[in-house]
């Protein structure tokens, strides 16, 4: 005889597979570009800039004042890999909102926007606040664990290592009743939902900003300048800007560019700000966007940045978050990209 819980589990296996579909194909990868680029677009030299030594000297007035324009990229680019947690039958562990498809996963340009100085009566209405739940700090479960009456995971989650080790538990890469316990513990001062102990890359990308905040660049990763910086750590989805030594903003969680679209690394500058910017390419809201390498720019989005799946190569912000850089950087400031983004 099968139990009420075995029962409820099947039902919500089902209910995954329903949830699965839209998350997987909440993309524009699928979708035609609305506004073809024009044919005109200057070359420019290799996408990623090489990391200069430690004593560089700030960039030449003209460098700053003459925006780079990245080439332009073949007309079919890669489709996105499909080995994110999605793929590994993981839910996010709440409902999915009700916002449409093409905010959920937000559709960046690939290619570089058409640059005007917006007038004065567009630049006084400020975006619109996103909604509540974006800001949720949302992991991605079992789906069995996401249905049922769960409490703490059994399963071994895919950032379970670091986790541990984080924690200062044993680290032996398997979950166990300790670990569970005190996962969970984090989870829940964290407000990590849901708090079941399950070490997902939620979890661990919410310790690695915990970690940051004291010192971002304790690593020494982001070179130090006399001037702004805003250092863009791919590796730890993290973004902070340090004028010398001192950090002014920051850090904060972000979602960069996924597999086939990665957000570009090295030296760029942010050549152009436009704050209730709307990408011509997928018509989706881009928020305070401040363009610092062809169509890649720091934007707010109206969903969460807690998905398994990328952006198309901007670096996605909470609103809040988005906003707070807008008043930080100026055009010309230095933006340096590294790392690497994982979706597993």
């Amino acid at each position: 005889m099968i139990s009420s819980r075995i029962a409820g589990r099947s039902v919500a296996v089902l209910l995954a597979g329903a949830v699965l579909l839209p998350l997987g194909s909440a993309s524009a990868d699928s979708g035609e570009p609305v506004d073809p680029v024009p044919p005109a677009v200057d070359p420019v030299p290799s996408a990623v800039d090489p990391v200069p030594s430690a004593v560089d000297p700030a960039p030449p007035a003209e460098d700053l004042a003459s925006p780079a324009v990245d080439p332009v990229p073949p007309a079919e680019d890669p489709a996105p890999p499909t080995d994110g947690p999605q793929s590994a039958g993981l839910v996010p562990g709440v409902p999915l909102n009700l916002l449409p498809l093409s905010q959920m996963d937000t559709p960046d340009q690939a290619l570089a926007p058409k640059v005007y100085t917006p007038s004065e009566t567009e630049e006084a209405v400020e975006p619109r606040d996103a909604p509540k739940e974006s800001y949720d700090v949302v992991e991605y479960v079992d789906p069995l664990d996401s249905f049922g009456d769960v409490t703490c995971s059994e399963e071994t989650g895919v950032r379970q290592r670091e986790v541990e080790r984080w924690l200062k538990l044993p680290v032996d890469g398997e979950q166990s009743a300790a670990d569970c316990r005190a996962i969970r513990a984090f989870q829940k001062k964290h407000r990590i939902k849901p708090a079941i102990g399950y070490a997902g890359p939620t979890t661990w990308a919410t310790m690695q900003l915990v970690s940051a905040r004291d010192n971002p660049n304790a690593g020494k990763k982001c070179p130090v300048r006399t001037y702004r910086v805003a250092c863009v750590d791919l590796d730890r989805q993290l973004v902070w800007v340090q004028n010398g030594k001192d950090v002014v903003f920051g850090p904060v969680p972000i979602r960069s560019g996924r597999e086939g679209y990665g957000t570009r690394n090295g030296w760029h500058k942010v050549y152009w700000r436009h704050k209730n910017h709307v990408s011509t390419l997928y018509k989706s809201p881009m928020p305070y966007s401040q363009f610092f390498s062809g169509g890649q720019a720091f934007h707010g989005v109206y969903s969460s940045i807690f998905t398994p799946v990328g952006s198309h190569g901007c670096v996605n912000m909470g609103l809040k978050d988005a906003r707070k850089l807008w008043k930080v950087l100026k055009t010309g400031d230095r933006v340096y990209v590294w790392g690497h983004r994982l979706e597993k």
